[in-house]
C-alpha cells in the first residue's frame, strides 16, 4: 500500500508535513509521528511540520509548528495528513511542492495530491502512519510511538468507538513495544482543570432533544464569549457531553460565530456523513462536521438528523 510513498520519501531531501486546521490529537499525532519516523530513518533529510497552533493539544511533545519560507517548498515533497477535503488543510502552500502525498482515513471526497492513500478501515490517520512504518520496515522510536499512540487513542475514543478493530490493537501493540510513559499520555489527555469541568456542566444543562431523541446544543454568537474559552473548545470539545445519554443515538453541537454556524455531528448507530456532505461538510460515517451559513440552515440539518432517526 505504501510502496510509492516510500519511494517519494527516499527521493526528496526536504519533506514538509501538513494536516487539517484546528488539529485534534490524530492530526497532530500523525504529523509529529511521521516527522520522527522520517528523521529517525533518514537523518540527512530536512523535515518540517506546518500549520496553525496546537491549542488544546499543545502538551504533545513536538507540537510546536515550524515557520518556513515559501522557498523551502521548491523541489520538496509535501504530505497532507488526516484531511478529507482541501479546504480543511492548514497552510495551502503544499501546492508549491514538487510532489505531494496524502494519507487519510476519512471518507473520500476529492483528489487532492499526486499520490493518495485513503483507507476508511483505519480508526485513525495515526494507524495508517504506523502501518506505513511497519510495512516499509522503518524503525519506530519512543518519540514517534508516543505521538502515534496519542492520536490513535483520541480518534478511537480510548478504543471505544466501533471503528476500533483487531487491526487497531495490532498497531497499538507495535507502538507499545517502544518505551514511553503511557500514564503521561492519558493524564494529559483526560485530566481537566476545574474550569473545564464546570464548563461541561453548563453545556449539559443546555442539551435539548428532537421528537426522535436527537440530542443537540445550540450556542449563539452572543453567548460564545461568556464562556471564557476558544471556539474550538466549545464546538469540538463540548459535543461529547451528549455521547452517553441512554436512548440517544445521534447528537449534534451547533456553535454560532460571526459569519457561520459550526456543526459537529456524532452517532453510535447511523451513518450521518451524507447529511454532513449535503451541508458542505464531511468526515466519517459516525463522526462528521460542517459549517453552515445561519441558524435556519442549522435547524434544517437538525431536522434531517431527526428524519434519519425516524426512518429506521
Amino acid at each position: 500500500m505504501f510502496e510509492k510513498v516510500l519511494e517519494e520519501i527516499k527521493k526528496y531531501s526536504t519533506v514538509i508535513i501538513h494536516r487539517h486546521s484546528t488539529p485534534d490529537g490524530d492530526a497532530l499525532g500523525s504529523q509529529i509521528g511521521l516527522k520522527h519516523i522520517i528523521k529517525d530513518n533518514f537523518p540527512e533529510k530536512n523535515v518540517y511540520i506546518v500549520g496553525d497552533d496546537a491549542k488544546r493539544y499543545s502538551f504533545m511533545d513536538g507540537s510546536t509548528m515550524d515557520e518556513i519560507e515559501d522557498s523551502v517548498y521548491e523541489g520538496a515533497l509535501a504530505f497532507v495528513l488526516d484531511s478529507g477535503s482541501s479546504h480543511l488543510i492548514s497552510d495551502d502552500r503544499y501546492k508549491l511542492a514538487q510532489s505531494t502525498v496524502r494519507i487519510d482515513h476519512h471518507i473520500y471526497c476529492e483528489k487532492i495530491n499526486d499520490i493518495e492513500v485513503v483507507d476508511t478501515s483505519y480508526e485513525s490517520c495515526c494507524g495508517l502512519i504506523t502501518e506505513l512504518a511497519l510495512e516499509c520496515g522503518l524503525a519506530l522510536s519512543p518519540a514517534s510511538a508516543k505521538a502515534l499512540y496519542t492520536g490513535m487513542v483520541t480518534d478511537s475514543g480510548r478504543f471505544r468507538y466501533d471503528s476500533t478493530t483487531s487491526n487497531t490493537f495490532r498497531l497499538a501493540s507495535a507502538l507499545l513495544q517502544q518505551e514511553f510513559d503511557l500514564n503521561s499520555v492519558y493524564s494529559q489527555l483526560y485530566a481537566d482543570d476545574f474550569f473545564f469541568i464546570k464548563l461541561r456542566a453548563q453545556f449539559i444543562l443546555k442539551i435539548r432533544f428532537t421528537e426522535q431523541n436527537v440530542a443537540y446544543i445550540y450556542t449563539t454568537k452572543e453567548e460564545l464569549p461568556t464562556y471564557g474559552t476558544d471556539t474550538f473548545t466549545i464546538s469540538r470539545g463540548m459535543v461529547g457531553t451528549m455521547s452517553d445519554i441512554r436512548g440517544v443515538n445521534t447528537w449534534v453541537n451547533f456553535t454560532e460565530t460571526e459569519d457561520k454556524v459550526l456543526v459537529e455531528i456524532r452517532s453510535n448507530k447511523y451513518n450521518i456523513n451524507p447529511i454532513a456532505v449535503k451541508y458542505g461538510g464531511g468526515g466519517h460515517a459516525k463522526a462528521s462536521g460542517a459549517a453552515v451559513a445561519d441558524r435556519e440552515t442549522a435547524m434544517a440539518l437538525l431536522e434531517d438528523l431527526n428524519a434519519l432517526s425516524q426512518g429506521e
